[in-house]
């Protein structure tokens, strides 16, 4: 499933293709009034808006960033059809991985062109007025943020390049930021886009005031800015534009996306085709048949490639009587008993599938490959998730326990359906209720490794975790060598 996609990302000189062209002088000669290329665009809204749906675009890419941020940690395994179907995948679940591994280049690659197009927005943003290009100044700074931060989470320090593109020898002369550097930028950015994004939009998916805050509230809970996260968070939480679904299941199912306890969703759709050269053109999230059970035929679900398999351990996180349980999981054999299933086990069987992004059964008039189009939007922040980071701030922070114990509260008393269930302790078991759960809240949905890593319990949890190493994972072995020592790689790759 290794893609084809070679990006030397820094050294790329971005064209869109639904934008712009070139053409030979041998070609064909144009008057200057006619030429379309990087340095005369932006002339009319429409092409600032083009250029802002260019830079969401990337969005769709994050898939890859979901599923692995899954595989890495404890929650699953990496599974497939054997133990070299997609090498890169079963390295970093046995924590082996190396700078050579094509599935986290895609993930620096696909990040760093969603951080390029922003950047190509930005350099020209001042070139044409019109009424409404500050709101999507702000959608492309929150863009450029949610790019950056997945970037620091995964590789640590990163390059950082303001309002202008990276150009070909960037790589040789501009240094890896500090981290607390890339922070600083994500958070400027977002203060930016908190003051001129819109509390809601008329257009489904584009990115409002509530999204910016929760991002910025998660940012600084990363770095332990335990105040400035529950100040951000507190504001989301009091404006009540989000509130928690009634029906978890509801919640992951076609007919619940875009919520009111979704704060941010990256959009996908089954109308365009895909092929395993270019996963990333695709417009459907690509994740979904990669966890779906292999050889499978009955109800509700199709098959897929049984990838991102729970392990029993996240099975066992759930508490007697949690109802999110079987909506996170499907138990396979359970499942069998219940209804005319068959299947086929993959490698790292389980029993246990992802089955909040397992592929649903959907319209004929579908695109082709099912397994590459799946329209599943990822709910990439949720009211839940605001709710515990706030909690978590709250107590990490020695702020307010009372407060922590409410919001955690908020989210258990759906959970189980009933007010028996409330969090009542204090301190530092508080703390660990909250991680508690964090983990059967938000299982399958790609941040457990890097929750697990900074709280500093990954080294405990992850098999095959070593300290001062697998926090951040290696700068792709290519981007070192085209420094020309530039860039030292991350240490102990």
């Amino acid at each position: 499933m290794n893609t084809k996609i070679y990006i030397k990302i820094l050294s790329l000189v971005l064209v869109f293709s639904s934008l712009l062209y070139a053409c030979s002088d041998e070609f064909v000669k144009v008057s200057p009034e006619y030429s379309i290329d990087s340095e005369n665009f932006f002339n009319s809204e429409d092409d600032y808006h083009k250029a802002l749906i260019a830079t969401y675009d990337l969005l769709q890419a994050s898939y890859a960033n979901v599923i692995l941020g899954e595989i890495a940690s404890d929650n699953t395994v990496a599974g497939g059809e054997s133990p070299t179907d997609v090498i890169g995948w079963q390295q970093v679940d046995k924590m082996i991985h190396t700078p050579v591994n094509s599935n986290l280049r895609d993930i620096w690659n696909w990040m760093f062109a969603g951080v390029q197009r922003a950047n190509y927005f930005m350099e020209f943003k001042d070139k044409t007025d019109f009424d409404g290009k500050e709101a999507m100044i702000g959608e492309v700074r929150f863009l450029r943020a949610y790019y950056n931060f997945e970037l620091v989470k995964w590789f640590g320090a990163i390059p950082i390049k303001k309002d202008v593109r990276f150009q070909l020898g960037d790589e040789t002369t501009i240094p890896r930021s500090s981290t607390e550097d890339v922070y600083a930028w994500i958070e400027e950015d977002l203060l930016a886009a908190i003051e001129v994004l819109p509390t809601s939009s008329a257009n489904v998916g584009r990115t409002t005031k509530g999204a910016a805050q929760a991002l910025l509230g998660k940012a600084y809970l990363y770095q332990e800015k335990f105040q400035q996260s529950a100040d951000v968070l507190e504001q989301l939480i009091s404006d009540k534009d989000y509130e928690l679904i009634d029906d978890y299941n509801s919640v992951f199912e076609s007919a619940g996306e875009n919520n009111t306890e979704s704060v941010f969703e990256v959009q996908y759709t089954d109308v365009e085709g895909a092929s395993f050269e270019c996963l990333q053109c695709s417009e459907g999230n690509v994740a979904v048949g990669f966890n779906g059970v292999r050889g499978y035929t009955g109800p509700l679900f199709t098959a897929g490639f049984s990838f991102n398999v729970p392990t029993q351990g996240a099975v066992d996180a759930f508490e007697p009587g949690d109802l999110r349980k079987d909506v996170a999981i499907l138990d396979i054999v359970a499942w069998s008993n219940e209804f005319e299933v068959t299947y086929t086990e993959g490698n790292d069987h389980t029993g246990y599938y992802n089955r909040k992004y397992l592929p649903r059964k959907r319209s004929t008039d579908a695109a082709p490959d099912l397994n590459l189009t799946n329209p599943n939007n990822y709910r990439a922040i949720r009211y839940a998730d605001v709710l515990l980071m706030a909690a978590e701030a709250y107590n990490r922070g020695n702020i307010s326990d009372e407060k922590a114990q409410e919001y955690v509260s908020l989210v258990r008393r759906r959970a189980f359906g009933d007010e028996f269930h409330d969090v009542t302790v204090t301190g530092p078991a508080l703390t660990d209720a909250i991680y508690q759960e964090r983990r059967v809240e938000l299982v399958g949905e790609g941040h457990r490794f890097f929750d697990l890593v900074r709280t500093g319990k990954a080294a405990n949890e992850i098999e095959g975790f070593v300290s001062g190493k697998h926090e951040v994972f290696p700068l792709p072995l290519e981007e070192i060598q085209f420094s020309n020592g530039n860039w030292n790689q991350n240490p102990n790759y």
